[in-house]
């Protein structure tokens, strides 16, 4: 399934507002008017219903918090692999209990995902029953130009890039934001930007400290705006966000 608002895929650079940086590859959406019987596109991404919790845990992890039957029907509608799926839903329903006023919802997360990495699938990567994306999702070198310029921060360590830095993994974060978000949340014992449910609960916690109100038209700007300035970027993933809510 893709979403309603997008087209073919499109390269833009990778743009940094404060500690994050998307992945260059982002849907452009589509520039026509609405037909009188469309709705006009949607400018952010408002709260889908929230997904049902497991009554038992289905795998390790935040990402085994998710219903089964829920994943498994949500996954066949919005076209959502439903490994890539799980991380969202059950990192939204962690962060609705340890952080109710943020009010971030799975849909949005699910919108950033498929915005940076089409879910961990860019390049022929596929995330695996561990969550983790097998090959390793890079950006481009923020070498300046066309992007923004990061000389390299890590040695190489995260990003494999010793001249200059790199988005990582499904969520595409850099690896000075990765050093200040790092946490596990898929329940191994390791941290990892490669890895779905770490990246997405590092997202989570970054985007709840960016805005702290998620559930609101102005707060979710402001969050989405703080992982990427750009106006194409947030109208993209309002689409998406919009698209997933159903």
């Amino acid at each position: 399934m893709q979403p309603r608002a997008f087209i073919a895929a499109a390269v833009i650079a990778a743009a940094v507002f404060g500690a994050v940086v998307a992945l260059a590859i982002v849907l452009a959406p589509v520039v026509v008017g609405p037909t009188a019987d469309e709705a006009p596109a949607p400018t952010w991404g408002r709260p889908a219903e929230p997904p049902t919790p497991a009554t038992t845990s289905t795998r390790p992890g935040v990402a085994g918090g998710v219903d089964a039957r829920w994943l498994a029907a949500t996954a066949e509608r919005t076209g959502i692999p439903e490994r890539a799926l799980a991380a969202y839903a059950g990192i939204a329903l962690a962060k609705a209990n340890s952080m109710p006023s943020c009010g971030l919802s799975w849909n949005t997360l699910a919108a950033i995902g498929y915005a940076e990495s089409r879910h961990g699938t860019h390049g022929g990567s596929v995330i695996g029953v561990d969550g983790t994306a097998t090959p390793g999702i890079f950006g481009v070198a923020l070498a300046g130009g066309e992007t923004a310029h990061i000389p390299d921060s890590d040695g190489g360590a995260i990003d494999g890039d010793a001249t200059f830095d790199r988005a990582v993994g499904p969520m595409q974060l850099i690896p000075q934001t990765w050093r200040n978000w790092h946490i596990d949340a898929s329940g191994d014992g390791l941290e990892d930007p490669q890895n779905i449910d770490d990246a997405t609960l590092a997202t989570a916690n970054y985007l709840c400290r960016a805005s702290g109100d998620m559930a609101s038209e102005d707060g979710w700007r402001a969050g989405v705006a703080a992982y990427n300035s750009a106006d194409s970027y947030l109208l993209a993933v309002a689409a998406a966000a919009d698209d997933y809510a159903g």
